[in-house]
């Protein structure tokens, strides 16, 4: 991303519309600090949550710069999840929404995260939070089976599964599982699935997590991303569709969700419900969520 475009996201972020020079100022700040300080940063977040972050780590730099990277989904999160429900962060990167799952709001977690190095900054985050007894940490990708297959490892969030017209200089491989057997006798409430493309292939093999009654909502990146493994979308659309679900968008500022006709095209993610009443009295009944001097 462009300096400009960056500055132009951090400025019309719905937590930020008001105060455009203090966001400013706040990203000033933390270019400033991060090349100064020796290593990782501990940053305070929501509802005594925090997380180490290093320069470069789009994600994380992103909740710095908005306190909520992404506001409709995280927001959601925030607004839906109950202690002791079962998040399940599916290409979770450094944490940030198993943070805010079991940190801030206190559910219990399972956070799946296939390359090593990135598996790490995970644990820490885990650590810095004392999350270990509340949250299960995988070292393995999410598929349709058990298998193994060759992953970027250079590429912060948007590392992947690569696809057989693709050349990486920074190859891996990495354990695959499905969730099936991964979540067996587990039964999730809501479950983010951000795997750059590979939807398809870990809806798979989560067909009977699909199926539990407990699983109220599902995040689903579908950015397009699927193209390089020739997966279609409207597939996916379509299996979700037959398991109850349909798709909606969240504002977080007045807990309004909206009817959608298909994906969310005016985010990278969809957010999928099937108990509409439940989720409903959650969001209604959750407790504001204070950042930057706003609440919502």
């Amino acid at each position: 991303m462009s300096i400009i475009a960056l500055l132009k996201f951090i400025t019309t972020h719905p937590l930020n519309r008001d105060s455009k020079l203090r966001s400013i100022a706040r990203f000033a700040k933390w270019q400033i600090s991060s090349r100064l300080a020796p290593g990782a940063i501990v940053f305070d977040w929501i509802n005594g949550s925090r997380f180490l972050v290093r320069t470069g780590e789009t994600g994380l730099t992103g909740n710095i710069y908005t306190s909520l990277h992404e506001f409709a989904d995280m927001g959601y999160l925030l607004h839906v999840l109950r202690e002791d429900d079962l998040f399940v962060d599916i290409g979770a990167n450094v944490g940030s929404y198993t943070i805010l799952a079991c940190a801030a709001v206190g559910a219990r977690g399972y956070a799946f995260e296939p390359v090593p190095s990135t598996y790490m900054r995970l644990i820490e985050n885990m650590r810095l939070n004392n999350l270990e007894g509340r949250v299960t940490c995988l070292n393995v990708g999410v598929g349709s089976e058990e298998g193994e297959v060759s992953f970027t490892s250079d590429m912060d969030t948007t590392n992947h599964v690569i696809a057989s017209q693709e050349q990486s200089n920074h190859a891996i491989n990495v354990r695959m599982c499905a969730l099936d057997d991964a979540l067996r006798n587990k039964s999730p409430a809501l479950l983010k699935l951000d795997v750059e493309g590979y939807e398809a292939a870990a809806l798979q093999g989560a067909q009977e997590t699909l199926k539990k009654p407990s699983l109220h909502s599902v995040i689903m990146e579908l950015n397009g991303s699927g193209n390089r493994y020739g997966f279609s979308e409207s597939r996916i659309l379509e299996m979700m569709f037959d398991h109850g679900f349909k798709t909606y968008s969240y504002n977080p500022l007045n807990r309004s969700l909206i009817n959608l006709n298909g994906k969310n095209l005016a985010s990278g993610n969809t957010l999928f419900i099937r108990d509409y009443s439940l989720v409903l009295e959650n969001l209604a009944s959750s407790p504001k969520i204070r950042v930057l001097n706003k609440e919502f």
